[in-house]
């Protein structure tokens, strides 16, 4: 018997199955596929400088730079992932890059917030009513985030579970395209809240909140609208203001209990009737539905083991441009001040 027919014997691999019965190589994963409309597709090219036509080859150009100049950073490199980062920098490379690597390191330094991320996790704060999505999206296809802070009871739970459930929640609408398009809008309602309470936020969370929603998150804030707000509010913000970018400090806007001021930025239509709406009143179940299900999305993402390697990357991964600890320091004197001042 030939050495090649002995071969074709003892392979049963090859000699038994036919061709149909081959194992099937695994699938590759699915290329993108844009889900924007036309009259998104125009915003996109209009407010974002993104042109369909150079799309996969600007996502190519920011995944090579990722492969080159952090080649040991544990980040998808899926083409719909990294469009979010072009979207939020307007498709300027090196800043797409930059909020990348910022991104990854808000999560590298904020153990207590990104640790074990996942929305069941999270049911005292979801329970509680203190944050939801509005149903309905504001005239520019915004959807608002509302957030009230009065319904946080510190004896519960400490303040960074109310961080980590906004960020699941920025993290769960940052999926939408449309979102990454049009940007959202936060409606926070401070009715009640005390110096106490506000006590908590303190300039050592302030730099870390406003380190992500500035320069770590691919996400595009429109406006801040603050209703009920106390006394001490504008004494706090005032501190706050000068860490902020000049373009998202102009973003906020105080009404107090105007809340004809805020029908002139949010129509009446899209909003509850506990702000002067006619959509019904607020209700949280349904968001928190929609985060419940997606359970296996964030384990996946969030509850995994840092790779050695990932964690090399330490100092350069920290975001730039925020207020240092001595600023800090001075930030909590001059708030105390500040706060006792109004009373």
């Amino acid at each position: 018997m030939s050495e090649e027919s002995d071969s074709l014997r003892t392979s049963p691999s090859v000699a038994s199955l036919s061709e149909n019965e081959l194992p099937l190589p695994p699938p590759e994963p699915p290329g993108y596929v844009c889900s924007l409309t036309e009259d998104l597709v125009t915003k996109a090219r209009e407010e974002l400088q993104e042109k369909p036509e150079w799309r996969l080859r600007d996502v190519q150009a920011l995944r090579d730079m990722v492969r080159k100049e952090y080649p040991y950073l544990s980040t998808s490199l899926d083409d719909a992932f990294l469009l979010r980062f072009l979207r939020a920098r307007k498709f300027d490379y090196d800043r797409a890059l930059q909020l990348l690597v910022n991104y990854h390191g808000c999560r590298r330094s904020w153990p207590e917030v990104f640790n074990n991320l996942r929305p069941s996790a999270l049911k005292d704060v979801l329970n509680s009513g203190f944050l939801t999505v509005l149903p309905h999206t504001d005239p520019r296809g915004c959807h608002v985030l509302c957030i009230r802070p009065d319904r946080w009871i510190p004896s519960n739970y400490p303040i960074t579970e109310n961080i980590r459930a906004v960020y699941l929640t920025l993290e769960k609408l940052i999926q939408s395209e449309e979102t990454q398009v049009n940007g959202i809008v936060i409606l926070a309602d401070y009715k009640g809240v005390s110096l106490s309470k506000a006590s908590h936020f303190g300039p050592f969370i302030a730099k870390k909140v406003i380190g992500i929603l500035q320069d770590g998150f691919p996400i595009r804030i429109k406006a801040v609208h603050i209703v009920n707000e106390p006394r001490i509010f504008k004494g706090i913000f005032a501190i706050i203001k000068p860490f902020l970018k000049e373009k998202i400090a102009n973003r906020f806007f105080l009404h107090g209990s105007d809340l004809s001021s805020l029908h002139t930025n949010l129509p009446r239509n899209i909003l509850p009737k506990e702000y002067g709406g006619t959509a019904g009143e607020l209700e949280t179940a349904s968001w928190n539905t929609v985060l419940l299900a997606s359970e296996d999305d964030f384990v996946k993402e969030f509850c995994q083991p840092v790779t050695a390697c990932d964690s090399l990357l330490g100092q350069p991964l920290l975001p730039e441009g925020l207020i240092s600890d001595a600023q800090c320091e001075d930030a909590m004197r001059a708030v105390k001040s500040q706060v006792y001042s109004c009373y």
